[in-house]
């Protein structure tokens, strides 16, 4: 029997902008419905590794991405299909506001409305109501009618201030036909802690199982749990795909993996176990070096400048990875790039060798945000792909490179904007590396759109 007889339910959760309240409805839900015996599994739009990881611990079952600008539509919507297995129910978070994304033709800006489009999910539309009262109601009539391809299934108040207030609120967004399926009060009590790239990892959060189940209390005693399960949708019948967003770089994968590299696609991670491939994961911070067994090393992204130190004293480690590097690739993405590099100088600046394997020098003591989506072509060929090809993700660091040093460029890289496209990372002999994280492989006729 095929997936598409199998499809399990789900939901966008968007709002009209950033910070409403979508992060914490969404964990409060799946914290909600996995203590009710429910096989919920969230999702994210757009690219980001910090709140699928708070995804994961709330549902108990891992986190997947849908890109709709990085993503072939094919792509996304077989993903949306396969997140379904093994779950009763999906619940796929948006990212700013419901409607913003970069330019690009319909369908591809990346926005939480194409996710939805493409997916054939309902929205959950999450609207924080402070300083406001009747003009709700025509904020959710705009969402419902400015995109034909999407469904308002129902509205989550937020931030409300009192009873009096909640009745304005919903009466007025009655008119529009769209159900208020809840209405949570102001609560500073439930939050995340926060750093320079966003929220401290799930795995480095104090006390998260009670921060969660908090969140979990506080949707339950506002929110109709039963009512957002009977207006979820399955997702649309996907396009047969048989590729993946990107193909194994080795078919056993040594892959560093702790709170200083943690930040890998879960999407990437199931597609090269599909494929065949074994990962072999290794901790740098424990001074772990890549098994030599392995035939590709990967080095990703995440806090590598926090532990600068500990990373420069592992002479196991390091020395491994050298060893490695020898006669087999290394790959190394955004902090792995740092790592792979001459020094980093950590937020102090003090200078820290690193493994030596690039040129490139980099540091966190001067910073400059690095944000968006990034097309890039291959200047060589590597375990990324062949000379040419080209790959969609993005880049999101404050990290500078302060020596690029002589090795050459891995490839050129613009943004979604059209921007001329620059020398992006480095490569020498099999060591790879760049601020780039890939989300997926792209058409290499064409350009991008």
């Amino acid at each position: 029997m095929s997936l598409v007889d199998h499809a399990t339910p789900g939901l966008v959760i968007a709002a009209p902008r950033s910070s409403s309240g979508k992060t914490t409805l969404t964990l409060g839900l799946l914290r909600a419905f996995a203590r009710r015996g429910v096989r919920v599994r969230g999702l994210k739009c757009g690219p980001d590794y910090i709140d699928p990881a708070f995804h994961g611990v709330a549902a108990g079952r891992s986190s997947l991405n849908l890109d709709a600008w990085a993503m072939e539509p094919a792509l996304l919507a077989a993903l949306a299909l396969e997140a379904g297995q093994g779950a009763d129910f999906t619940l796929c978070e948006g990212l700013m506001g419901l409607f913003d994304g970069v330019p690009a033709p319909e369908g591809r800006s990346g926005s939480s409305v194409d996710v939805a489009a493409a997916t054939g999910w309902p929205v959950l539309l999450v609207l924080d109501v402070s300083g406001q009262s009747q003009s709700a109601g025509a904020i959710v009539q705009g969402c419902v009618s400015y995109d034909p391809r999407i469904s308002i299934a129902g509205v989550i108040l937020n931030k409300v201030g009192s009873e009096r207030h909640r009745r304005l609120v919903t009466d007025t967004i009655a008119r529009t036909g769209v159900p208020v399926l809840g209405a949570i009060p102001r609560d500073g009590q439930v939050s995340l802690p926060e750093r320079h790239l966003g929220l401290v990892q799930a795995s480095e959060t104090q006390g998260l199982a009670a921060i969660l189940d908090r969140m979990a209390d506080l949707v339950e005693a506002h929110v109709d749990l039963d009512a957002i399960r009977a207006v979820a949708a399955p997702p649309r019948a996907a396009v047969p795909h048989a590729g993946l967003a990107l193909p194994p770089p080795g078919q056993r994968i040594a892959l560093a993996r702790d709170v200083a590299f943690s930040f890998v696609y879960a999407h990437h991670l199931e597609g090269w176990r599909k494929a065949g491939a074994e990962i072999v994961p290794f901790s740098p911070l424990r001074d772990e070096a890549p098994s030599p067994d392995c035939d590709v090393c990967w080095l990703p992204g995440g806090y590598p400048e926090l532990h600068a130190q500990a990373l420069s004293n592992g002479q196991t480690f390091l020395s491994g990875l050298r060893a490695f590097a020898q006669d087999k690739p290394v790959h190394g993405e955004c902090g792995g790039y740092m790592t792979l590099g001459a020094s980093l100088t950590d937020a102090s600046g003090q200078e820290w060798p690193m493994a030596g394997l690039l040129d490139v020098k980099t540091s966190f003591a001067k910073r400059k945000m690095n944000l968006g989506y990034r097309d890039v072509t291959l200047l060589h060929d590597c375990r990324l792909g062949v000379k040419g090809a080209r790959l969609r993700g993005h880049e999101f660091h404050y990290a500078t490179i302060i020596e690029q040093g002589q090795d050459e460029p891995l490839a050129m890289a613009r943004d979604a904007y059209g921007s001329t496209p620059m020398p992006s990372g480095s490569r020498r002999g099999r060591v790879s590396g760049s601020f780039f994280h890939v989300v997926a492989q792209a058409p290499s006729e064409g350009g991008g759109e």
